[in-house]
């Protein structure tokens, strides 16, 4: 906080947007120790639900931000996705995460007012407040100079910024996309209708419904609170503020897809929109970045849209901080849109598909699924398959960077290679094993990390902005490995050493006669003696 009767110091970044999205970059960035000012065109935090679905890969970063404590007693969990059809219940998919291990693994339902909530109380703990009813009129990209913006206050004052990076997360309609000229490209469809009410049935609340009835599709989709769930309706969409016509068909549509008696009561909050596939094809320009909807726009229907843009932000935060403290090359910051645009175009490629099934207009398609489901239950290994690559893509837990600077890909790893993620372990596995514990502590901590198995590689205490661990190797910053669990895990023989991104992903790996400044190099990091602060 700035003292009263002081000016606040020149921001570093100004960040445009303060959903989960701009909140997330905001967080990290302060994180990281980079100076923001965060502004939202908005009076005030919003009150009406939107996005839901937290996903695994999404709750494990919480966890490095240190936000998911705050986030977890707030949510419900959900474990199963069940299909019914005209009163029967065709399949119960559950969730299986055993080939993708990891601490959380379910999809936790929490209101995306809480989650922001929970965002703006941590990046307040980091001296970020949001700055709101703040809209950004216009900026210039003045390249070496930064960036020069035009703000316009509440009131009507005006206010001229100067900031060496600005960071586009202000949504869909996204002033800083449209004023640098950039379209997104793509395609829009079909018109939904989604409601927020209580409903009296007896469905469990750990699982998502899917229903098809005569009338077209419904979903359900439960909140944390008794009673409460969000209702999707695919084929009927007329509203006109009738809040009890709304209620009467969604009972009649419950009741008939689940063959259970259901009585929804007037909803409080009702939505009627289309569905739009669209995304840019890079996420930088010049000192200008883009994350979020800003970036891409796509189907609601596997709830992926608020995962991905807090992905983008981490993703962004901490290349960005790299440059500002002099760490590292500007070329760093072109693996931002190197890595997140194509997760933008397979999220748009799988939610188109997602959106198809999800409202399964055709009766002959209807039949097939069907039968499809009939065989999957009496094949208990091929059903296991389908929920382990459901739960691969919609998780996040999969994704593997394949952009970005050079990596080796052609060794023949057993284990972990460049570009995964590396907290992969089970919650029972980390809490009974020392070193899992002591390693997942080290990623929530903001810097790079190398993880020597055996003694640390001769170059390693000199790298810039590197803390070096080792593993079974007397000392101050060993990590317990007495098991050998944790190298089990992760696939690493004695004499390797692991190189690990601030975002918990795979830089680099190697043995002992490998130099991790070598791999650092190919990030664009610079050597601890040439560095100096970037503007």
């Amino acid at each position: 906080m700035t003292p009263p009767g002081e000016s606040a110091p020149t921001p570093q970044v100004l960040v445009v947007g303060a959903g989960p999205v701009g909140l997330s970059a905001a967080h990290e960035l302060a994180r990281h120790g980079v100076r923001v000012r965060l502004v939202d065109a908005a009076t005030g935090p919003a009150t009406t639900s939107r996005a839901l679905a937290t996903h695994a890969r999404t709750l494990e970063t919480y966890d490095q931000m240190g936000v998911l404590d705050e986030l977890l007693p707030r949510g419900q969990r959900v474990e199963h996705f069940t299909l019914h059809q005209n009163g029967r219940r065709l399949i119960r998919f559950d969730t299986d995460y055993s080939r993708l291990p990891t601490r959380f693994p379910y999809t936790l339902m929490v209101d995306q007012v809480i989650t922001e909530e929970v965002l703006r109380t941590a990046a307040a703990r980091h001296g970020v407040r949001v700055e709101w009813g703040v809209r950004l009129e216009r900026f210039e990209d003045l390249g070496p100079d930064g960036v020069r913006a035009r703000l316009v206050h509440a009131d009507g004052r005006t206010e001229t910024v100067a900031a060496d990076w600005l960071v586009g997360a202000d949504g869909g309609h996204s002033t800083v996309r449209k004023q640098l000229g950039l379209k997104l490209a793509g395609e829009s469809s079909e018109t939904w209708l989604i409601a927020d009410a209580t409903v009296h049935c007896d469905l469990p609340k750990d699982s998502i419904h899917w229903m098809r009835t005569p009338t077209g599709t419904v979903m359900m989709v439960p909140f944390p609170e008794p009673g409460k769930w969000r209702l999707l309706d695919t084929a009927e969409t007329s509203y006109g503020g009738d809040d009890a016509m709304v209620a009467r068909r969604f009972s009649a549509k419950i009741s008939t897809g689940t063959g259970r008696p259901a009585v929804v009561e007037p909803p409080s909050w009702v939505s009627v929109f289309t569905i739009q596939q669209r995304m840019i094809a890079a996420m930088r320009s010049g000192r200008v970045l883009l994350a979020g909807d800003a970036a891409h726009v796509h189907s609601p229907a596997s709830g992926q849209g608020m995962n991905t843009g807090v992905q983008d932000a981490v993703n962004l935060s901490w290349k960005l901080a790299a440059v500002l403290r002099g760490e590292a090359e500007d070329s760093l910051l072109d693996s931002y849109s190197d890595e997140r645009v194509p997760v933008g175009a397979e999220l748009l490629r799988t939610t188109r598909m997602a959106t198809m099934l999800v409202q399964l207009r055709s009766r002959t398609a209807a039949a097939a699924l069907r039968a499809v489901f009939t065989v999957l239950r009496s094949l208990p290994p091929v059903k296991g398959r389908v929920q382990r690559k459901i739960m691969g893509g919609m998780s996040a837990l999969g994704l593997a960077y394949a952009a970005g600077p050079p990596a080796d890909r052609t060794a023949r790893y057993g284990g972990i290679r460049p570009g995964e993620r590396v907290a992969r372990t089970t919650a029972p596995d980390a809490a009974a094993d020392p070193g899992w514990q002591e390693l997942i502590a080290e990623l929530r901590r903001p810097q790079w990390l190398l993880l020597a198995f055996g003694e640390a590689p001769e170059d390693g205490s000199h790298l810039p902005s590197v803390r070096v661990r080792t593993v079974n190797t007397p000392g101050p910053h060993a990590l317990s490995d007495p098991a050998g669990r944790l190298s089990a895990a992760l696939g690493v023989p004695e004499g390797s050493w692991l190189l690990i991104r601030p975002d918990g992903y795979l830089a680099a790996r190697g043995t002992a006669g490998q130099s991790p400044s070598a791999a650092l190099a190919a990030w664009g990091l610079r050597p601890a003696d040439t560095r100096q602060p970037a503007h």
